[in-house]
């Protein structure tokens, strides 16, 4: 495996609309792979394809309960709101509060082309919704409010 280089804020393929996934090739797996990769070493929860400079339909998310990968994700649930603070890999030193749903459905393909779905609430639907606005070129910064650099 890999890790790949983060692009950051002010690349240009981060406010791209990424591409869906035709098929599941040999190559989309060693994606998935490093991008998981990527991420653990990075010490995310959460890392979309256009963050290593790929503008395809993928994410990767751990928050410390397992790994899931997802093709093709789309959003199918919204319920409640919450506001938390929220980082992001590609905006290094900055953090924000930002206002998401508290409950989402996704659903997505996995690794086999199997579709899978996910009903989260808290800090992974969170990281689900931060990962799919990568997918639509929206950064964590566009929605949020008393944004902060860390120290």
């Amino acid at each position: 495996m890999a890790v790949y280089r983060i692009v950051e804020i002010g690349d240009p393929v981060l406010r791209e609309t990424a591409r869906p996934v035709p098929k599941i090739t040999p190559n989309i797996i060693k994606l998935l792979d490093n991008m998981a990769e990527t991420m653990r070493e990075a010490q995310g929860v959460g890392l979309a394809a256009p963050q290593v400079g790929v503008p395809k339909r993928i994410i990767v998310v751990d928050i410390g309960e397992g790994l899931i990968e997802l093709i093709n994700p789309e959003i199918i649930l919204k319920e409640g709101l919450d506001t938390d603070m929220e980082g992001c890999l590609s905006v290094p030193g900055v953090r924000g509060e930002v206002q998401r749903a508290h409950r989402v459905v996704i659903k997505g393909l996995d690794r086999a082309g199997r579709e899978v779905r996910h009903d989260s609430e808290g800090l992974l639907a969170r990281a689900f919704q931060h990962e799919v606005d990568h997918l639509d070129g929206i950064l964590f910064v566009d929605k949020a409010t008393n944004l902060s650099k860390i120290k």
